[in-house]
């Protein structure tokens, strides 16, 4: 049945297919018949436009042969180009000449122009302040200082703010005297250094230029500095003091302002050979520190009982800010440059007389040219006019004579008509063909249609055949496994047999005897076990009067047993407590080991910026946990070895510093909110005080870092602040008049100082 039903569905997709093919053949039959219509509407039209186009093109000829009938014969002027061209070729001669003579001189003045280059760059270098004062501070000891500053100007435009430096380059001193005054009052690094305004800027000098040995200073301003106002009394001037080391200078207020704020400039005066006979009765004006053109007197008051002692050194002459040149090469240099610029001059002006008769020339030249130029443009467009009406006279007859040879239009349509009968002759055989085969198609549905009816019968019919063989087959299964579990049950049985006669076998050999003795033996279990207790019994009252003994040995025997296992299952789970130990300690270890690495680079970076050494390791213990630990091992002094942190190796001062730049080194590698130090400084020196605030303050400025506080009742004068630094200053009583007032009124602490200025007043 599924066979006869397959076949009627073929039988039916290759009907629809016919009928799909006869289709598309109509349809394309269709579009060509109205393809055919359509040509032969265009044909009329074409043959109505034709006509006319042909009484056009009899128009336009008699019109173009009419203008070319009409147009005038024009003979080109010989004589005048001939004239043209013998002038331009003269010009040309004169041209080239001056042209020779342009480069002549051309070649002589850049020669001149090279010597006068070479003599001005020796003469600069010469004159150059810049490279003595450089020079200098490399004759003086920094070696790389002008790899420093050369490196600095090729860099400079990657800075936020503008860098001085070296700070020798930066100073400005007219006075001889007072070069030799302020060169021994500042200390020599400071010549040397290179003085930022930004953070930013002074890191990446730092990193940049280490390998120069150059020290890098950044100045930030302190808006609430007092600076001492210069004023020389009648009692000064009259012991020969006339000015004071700040004043006696020029430099950049940064540069100033560092020089004055470090070294105290603003404190130190300048006196004349009056005041060196006269240095006792100036200690008595308070002033403390001044040079005089032989010696450089300083006085110092004690803290503690305002004691005074003194120093006098002698004024050692300026070794850097003033340097000698050749005076004599100079100013042979000087005339040989005076010579070469009025050979220059001279030149050049040859050269502009030659370039202004050039260019009269090529002027004069350049409207021969075009006058030339016009005649022959008048020529060829008088050429051209006439060609072009010659042409247009032929391009007429030509499409009058392809119009008239055109082919005959009424053949055309009859043969359009022809073949639109034949397509729709063809159209009308293909709907024929179409009609049968849907005759053809219905029977084919209506047949496979009975069939289906009686396939779906069928299968109806076997469904409930084969749900009847599904329960005997059921059954069968279920027995099958019953089957199974009973021969599997009876294969244990026997292997536990067999195993418990192995046992017997193995305590005690069979003998015919001990075989006859089973054979008398109970068959049922529980008799067994009746006559074991019995046996068992009869055995303790012949062995011993002790009832107890056979138990309590078993007893202990099993205790044995079951330390014994238990012994070796606590040596597993040692062993395997110990593996995971040990993989344990492989997660976290190394990780460990390379966070102290990075914090000992740290460290070690921060140490080695206050000139002393210190190392941060791991104190490992195997697998001792409690006693691991952080080793701090540090030196403060350059004969010294590396120490443990400890109190009984260093001072309370150097165990702060130690402690403050290990907190530093955890800055990167610890995620809190915000960090406190509380009195950190208290017992430092005061150098040790001033680095420590340098790295914290760097430290703490460092982007995505956490706040940090800073407790302290003192600070030291004149620290350097970054801009992400904030000063906090605490009211500390109420009993204060002026300050309670401002505060009660909630005003800023710059209240407070106005009133605590007017009642100084």
């Amino acid at each position: 049945m599924d066979a006869k039903c397959k076949r009627l569905s073929n039988l039916i997709k290759e009907n629809a297919k016919r009928r799909m093919e006869l289709l598309e053949k109509e349809s394309n039959l269709g579009v060509q018949i109205r393809g055919k219509y359509k040509e032969m509407g265009d044909l009329k039209k074409e043959e109505e436009s034709r006509q006319q186009r042909i009484i056009k093109a009899k128009e336009d000829l008699a019109i173009a042969e009419a203008e070319l009938r009409n147009l005038p014969v024009y003979e080109p002027p010989k004589d005048v180009l001939d004239k043209l061209r013998s002038q331009i070729s003269d010009l040309k001669v004169s041209a080239n000449q001056k042209r020779i003579q342009k480069q002549d001189k051309e070649k002589v003045l850049n020669q001149k122009n090279i010597a006068l280059r070479h003599c001005v760059d020796r003469l600069k270098d010469m004159e150059n302040k810049n490279n003595k004062l450089l020079q200098a501070l490399r004759n003086s000891g920094a070696e790389k200082i002008f790899e420093a500053y050369h490196w600095l100007r090729e860099h400079r435009q990657e800075l936020n703010k503008e860098v001085y430096g070296p700070v020798l380059l930066e100073v400005n001193v007219s006075n001889r005297d007072h070069a030799d005054y302020l060169e021994g009052h500042v200390p020599y690094y400071i010549w040397k250094s290179f003085i930022t305004q930004d953070p930013h800027d002074r890191d990446f000098l730092v990193r940049n230029l280490k390998s120069f040995d150059v020290p890098i200073l950044n100045y930030v301003r302190d808006k609430y500095r007092h600076k001492e106002p210069f004023f020389i009394s009648n009692e000064m001037r009259e012991l020969g003091i006339y000015s004071r080391l700040d004043q006696v200078f020029e430099a950049p207020d940064a540069v100033k302002e560092v020089l004055i704020s470090q070294f105290g400039l603003e404190h130190s005066y300048i006196g004349s050979k009056e005041t060196d006979q006269k240095a006792a009765e100036v200690a008595k004006l308070r002033v403390l520190d001044f040079w005089t053109p032989e010696n450089h007197y300083r006085w110092s008051v004690s803290r503690y009982g305002g004691h005074v002692s003194g120093s006098v050194d002698p004024v050692d002459r300026s070794r850097l800010l003033l340097c000698g040149s050749d005076v004599g090469e100079i100013e042979r240099l000087r005339c040989r440059k005076e010579e070469l610029e009025e050979a220059v001059g001279a030149l050049e002006e040859d050269l502009k007389l030659l370039m202004t008769e050039q260019r009269s020339i090529d002027e004069e030249e350049a409207k021969l040219h075009k006058q030339r130029e016009e005649i022959v443009g008048n020529v060829t467009l008088e050429m051209r006019k006439r060609r072009e009406m010659e042409n247009r006279v032929d391009q007429r007859k030509r499409k009058l004579e392809s119009l008239l040879r055109e082919d005959d239009q009424d053949a055309v349509m009859a043969k359009l008509i022809d073949e639109a009968a034949n397509l729709n002759t063809r159209r009308l055989q293909c709907a024929i063909d179409i009609k049968n085969l849907l005759v053809e198609a219905v029977a084919y549905k209506w047949n496979f249609a009975e069939k289906h009816m009686t396939s779906i019968e069928f299968d109806a019919k076997i469904r409930e055949l084969e749900h009847g063989l599904k329960q005997p087959a059921k059954f069968a299964q279920q027995v099958a496994c019953q089957l199974e579990y009973c021969k599997k049950e009876t294969e244990d049985h026997r292997q536990q047999l067999l195993a418990a006669k192995r046992h017997a076998e193995s305590i005690a050999i069979i003998t015919p005897e001990l075989e006859k003795a089973f054979l008398e033996m109970p068959t049922t279990i529980e008799e067994l076990e009746a006559a074991i207790q019995d046996t068992l019994s009869q055995a303790n009252s012949t062995l011993s009067l002790n009832q107890n003994v056979v138990e309590e040995y078993e007893h202990r025997q099993g205790k044995i047993e079951a330390i014994t296992k238990k012994l070796e299952a606590d040596k597993e789970e040692l062993k395997k407590c110990l593996a995971e130990i040990d993989a344990l300690k492989e997660s976290w270890l190394p990780t460990l080991r390379s966070l102290v690495t990075q914090i000992n680079e740290t460290f070690s970076h921060n140490f080695q910026e206050m000139a002393v050494a210190g190392e941060v390791s791991l104190d490992e213990h195997d697998n001792d946990f409690d006693q691991f630990g952080i080793l701090i091992k540090v030196k403060f002094r350059e004969a010294g070895q590396l120490q443990v942190l400890s109190a009984h190796h260093q001072s309370g001062g150097e165990r702060s510093v130690s402690t403050i730049l290990y907190l530093v080194s955890l800055q990167d590698l610890t995620n809190c909110p915000f960090r406190v130090v509380d009195e950190i400084n208290q017992g430092m020196d005061p150098t040790n005080e001033r680095k420590m605030f340098q790295q914290l303050v760097r430290a703490a400025s460092q982007p995505n870092t956490p706040q940090c506080f800073l407790l302290t009742p003192k600070l030291l004068p004149n620290l350097e602040y970054s801009e992400a630094c904030s000063i906090l200053n605490i009211m500390n009583g109420p009993w204060i008049e002026q300050p309670s007032k401002a505060w009660s009124s909630g005003e800023c602490w710059g209240a407070v100082t106005g009133l605590l200025g007017e009642s100084r007043c």
